[in-house]
């Protein structure tokens, strides 16, 4: 498993690792599933993929919502049928939800009602982060004063599950739900480089996709007419380019607020990666944190690493 924020070459490292052991690479970013998200979501080039096998990227329409259990089940499909024909699974990506669910397992939540999602959304629009936040409280306090008034993805989580069933978000994670899975353990790599160098990757990486066609990748998604609170609609970069292509804002400011946007992703993601990542669980054979990004030098001292471990 190859974890870390984004811009940190976690990609290249895990196509490494793959091509070294005979293994295929598996997709763990929440947002790199969709289909309509190729450019803008850094999605592994022809080159990677002339290399080594790649599972689970671009599998979905952004039309369609992806969650931590709906990938856990995907990619333990994949896990098994790479085992089956003898190749080493590589787990790569920055959604430290997604690698704990596969890790630790996940609390079996129902699926909420479309109709719940739109209203909890459109509440949440028209009361602002800290009345809604407020409302939250009287049913699921708990996820309330753990959570910014700010945190938007997260209280509307909140909410639409009490709301759906009934039931604090706490109180299902809080149920034995799905186990981690049998027979498999995990070595984990994380890239975690200084805050300097991650940003000025992250602004680099953002022009580029900007040169790639980042645009006209917006405005084909613009095209499908989707509803703006789906999560492919939310990828970092998109509404800012909706906002250009609307007439907004004009596209300095577009690439502004994309930038600006990606390094708060990758601070919250660094954040994650230091302080949640499951330490202890039983199923973890080894755990390996760089402060550094990806390079040949630290890929080979990794790669030296993986073969003595194998």
């Amino acid at each position: 498993m190859v974890a870390g924020p984004t811009a940190t070459g976690k990609s290249a490292l895990a196509v490494d690792l793959a091509e070294a052991t005979g293994g295929v690479v598996i997709n763990a970013d929440s947002m790199q599933v969709y289909r309509e998200l190729s450019i803008l979501t850094a999605r592994p080039g022809p080159a990677a993929l002339a290399r080594v096998p790649h599972r689970l990227y671009g599998v979905l329409p952004a039309a369609e919502p992806c969650s931590a259990a709906r990938w856990r089940g995907h990619a333990l499909a994949e896990i098994a049928e790479a085992l089956v024909r003898g190749r080493m699974p590589v787990l790569v990506g920055g959604t430290g939800l997604y690698l704990r669910a596969l890790i630790e397992g996940l609390a079996e939540i129902p699926p909420v009602p479309e109709a719940v999602r739109r209203e909890v959304a459109e509440r949440l629009a028209a009361l602002g982060g800290d009345a809604f936040r407020a409302e939250l409280a009287r049913r699921d306090p708990a996820s309330a004063a753990r959570l910014a008034p700010g945190d938007t993805q997260r209280l509307i989580r909140a909410a639409e599950v009490v709301e759906a069933t009934g039931r604090p978000l706490g109180a299902w994670q809080a149920d034995p739900g799905l186990a981690p899975p049998p027979g498999l353990r995990f070595a984990v790599t994380v890239l975690l480089p200084a805050r300097e160098p991650l940003y000025a990757a992250c602004e680099a990486r953002f022009a580029a996709m900007m040169e790639a066609g980042a645009l006209d990748e917006v405005r084909a998604l613009d095209a499908l007419r989707l509803d703006p609170s789906l999560p492919a609609m939310k990828a970092l970069g998109v509404p800012p380019l909706r906002a250009h292509l609307a007439g907004e804002i004009d596209r300095a400011t577009a690439v502004e607020r994309a930038v600006r946007e990606t390094r708060r992703y990758a601070k919250r993601q660094t954040t994650w990666f230091r302080h949640q990542l499951p330490h202890g669980a039983d199923n973890v054979e080894s755990l390996e944190v760089y402060d550094e990004q990806y390079s040949e030098s630290l890929s080979q001292a990794i790669l030296r690493k993986v073969r003595k471990g194998h």
